[in-house]
């Protein structure tokens, strides 16, 4: 039986969320993302999937301050919820990508960032990021993590 994964990123086309064999595993094998939104998403479900050479991979050297793979395996017990993606820009060789990674750690949260990215030697990198505080959807807004329910019917619950 095969069974289709969705990617983690959320990404859709045609209002239908993309499978992961076509959105992200490709940048995960080794393609290259094209702007920084897409290394982003690429980000967000490589910490899914705990995937993390690649995080490490598509970190600039000069900003990873001592971060390596074995680090990020300790910590691996987030569940990720969903990834939205507020706004992206490219300016030259530079980019940034506001969103919110949604989880569910003894509660419901969220890590609200704006996140710079620098093209350097054909690639895309991800730099720093500057948190901000979540901002939460209200009761009867549709649920982040796309599932087409109000927020209070779902995701509102995991508090």
């Amino acid at each position: 039986m095969n069974t289709v994964q969705l990617c983690p990123c959320g990404q859709r086309q045609q209002q239908q969320r993309l499978q992961y064999e076509v959105c992200c595993q490709p940048y995960h094998l080794g393609n290259l993302p094209q702007t920084p939104e897409q290394l982003m998403r690429s980000r967000y479900s490589a910490f899914v999937l705990k995937l993390h050479d690649y995080l490490i991979a598509t970190h600039h050297k000069t900003y990873l301050n001592g971060l390596t793979a074995a680090i990020l395996d300790k910590d691996n017990h987030t569940q990720w919820l969903a990834l939205n993606v507020n706004n992206s820009s490219i300016n030259g060789d530079t980019g940034s990508v506001e969103f919110h990674a949604w989880y569910n750690e003894n509660g419901l949260d969220a890590i609200h960032e704006i996140s710079q990215f620098v093209h350097e030697d054909g690639r895309w990198y991800y730099t720093t990021g500057e948190q901000l505080p979540p901002c939460y959807p209200k009761r009867n807004d549709a649920c982040f993590c796309h599932s087409g329910k109000k927020f209070k019917q779902c995701c509102l619950n995991l508090n």
